[in-house]
Order: structure tokens, then C-alpha cells, then sequence
């Protein structure tokens, strides 16, 4: 009964100050996996996350998609089109409407979920849009989201890839972010000035296109606070 109460007086909370409440799914998800039970394992906690989201009045659910462990990449993301496939049908199956579910990209070398992996994803289903972690995109590629044209290349594409619906109303996940070869190592503020990215380029794209993300600030500790910068990079206020 309190757990009720509680989730409920959070959806109000937010909705009074006009912010939708998303979820992240539990870190562990993997359908890549070549064990059956896991697979199920992964729909279940993707399946769990819409149910508490949608009764704290949101919609959205962000999840990890897969990491190669001992496969070959292109093996790897195979299997998990197929086993997103069957999340696909088991949401459809559901009961549930009203929910959108984002892949996201991952900032380590040996995770699966490069933007071009991502975006194949999410031509599985409807209710599959991207999340774009411009932080882990950085790392993974080693420092090279610096312009508004680095962002523009991969708006340009999610647009060619999958419409101007999904594109228009991705999901961001944005901080700085540490890396070395191996790719991500830690979140930091944006006092960083080594490692990057930088925010306002990005939100010169997004008032251009004149999109509507869902972008969440995922600096270490500093979050509200970045989140007020971030938002006062934009020219357009929504």
C-alpha cells in the first residue's frame, strides 16, 4: 500500500512542475546472451519497467541492449535483433499501451549499442526509439562529438533511418564523461574541460530541427545544476 502511495505521489510531484518521469531498466539486461532463461530474464526487467513507470505517469524505459562477451561483434548484434524481436512481441502482447522503450548507446569498446547498432534496433518496432548517450557516443569514439556538425551527422542519419517521428522525439542521456582506449571510465560535472562534450552544440541542432528530445543530465552529483546550464543553451523555449 505505501509503495502505491508513494509511486503515485511521485507522478504528481512531477507533473506539477511539468516534468515527465522516465526509467532506466536494471543495468544487467543483455540480449545478446546465449542462455534462453536470460533472454526471458531481460524481457521480464524491460517488461517490470513499464509497469512502474506508467504508474508514476510516464512512458519511457531506457535499457542496456547487449555486450559481445566472447562472440564476434556482428554475432553478437544478430542475436540480439532477434531476441529484441521477441521483446517486440512480448510488449505487443502485453496489455500495455502507451510506452516507448530506448536502446542505448553504450560508451564501452566491448558493449553493443553504436548509434548504427542502435538505430538498427530500433527499426524492430514502433515503440523503439533511440537513446542517444552523447557522453558514451564521445567515449567510444574517443573525443570526437566537438562541433554542431558531429551532432548533425547523427541527427542527420537517425532522421534518413527511422522518420521524423522517432528522430524528432529521441531520447538524450548528456554528461562528460572520462574515457581511455577501452572507452568509458567515469561520469563527470561540467567543470571538466578535458574530456567533453559540450552541450550547447547539441542544443544548437535540436532548436534548429526544431525537435523535441526527452534529455536527461546524467552528470556526477551536479546534476540539477548542469541541467539549468544545459537548458539555457537553448534559444527556443518549448
Amino acid at each position: 500500500g505505501d509503495y502505491a502511495h508513494l509511486v503515485s505521489a511521485l507522478g504528481e510531484e512531477m507533473k506539477k512542475y511539468d516534468v515527465e518521469i522516465s526509467a532506466h531498466a536494471p543495468y544487467y539486461t543483455n540480449f545478446s546472451n546465449h542462455d534462453e532463461s536470460m533472454i526471458e530474464k531481460s524481457i521480464g526487467y524491460v517488461l517490470k519497467s513499464i509497469e512502474a513507470v506508467k504508474a508514476m505517469g510516464g512512458k519511457r524505459v531506457v535499457f542496456h541492449p547487449a555486450s559481445c562477451g566472447k562472440d564476434k561483434r556482428d554475432v553478437a548484434v544478430a542475436r540480439a535483433i532477434d531476441n529484441l524481436t521477441k521483446l517486440a512481441t512480448v510488449l505487443d502482447e502485453s496489455g500495455l499501451d502507451d510506452y516507448i522503450v530506448c536502446p542505448e548507446t553504450m560508451g564501452k569498446l566491448n558493449q553493443i549499442g553504436t548509434v548504427e547498432e542502435v538505430l538498427e534496433f530500433c527499426k524492430i518496432s514502433d515503440k523503439f526509439v533511440p537513446c542517444f548517450d552523447f557522453g558514451h557516443i564521445n567515449c567510444y569514439t574517443h573525443g570526437t562529438l566537438k562541433t554542431s556538425d558531429d551532432y548533425r551527422r547523427i541527427i542527420d542519419k537517425t532522421f534518413e533511418v527511422l522518420g521524423e517521428r522517432k528522430a524528432k522525439n529521441i531520447h538524450v542521456h548528456f554528461s562528460k564523461i572520462q574515457y581511455s582506449a577501452a572507452g568509458e571510465i567515469r561520469h563527470l560535472t561540467f567543470e571538466d574541460e578535458i574530456y567533453g562534450p559540450e552541450y550547447a552544440p547539441l542544443a544548437k541542432i535540436i532548436d534548429e530541427y526544431k525537435m523535441t528530445p526527452f534529455v536527461v543530465c546524467e552528470s556526477n552529483g551536479t546534476m540539477a545544476d548542469d541541467a539549468i546550464i544545459m537548458k539555457k543553451c537553448h534559444q527556443i523555449i518549448y
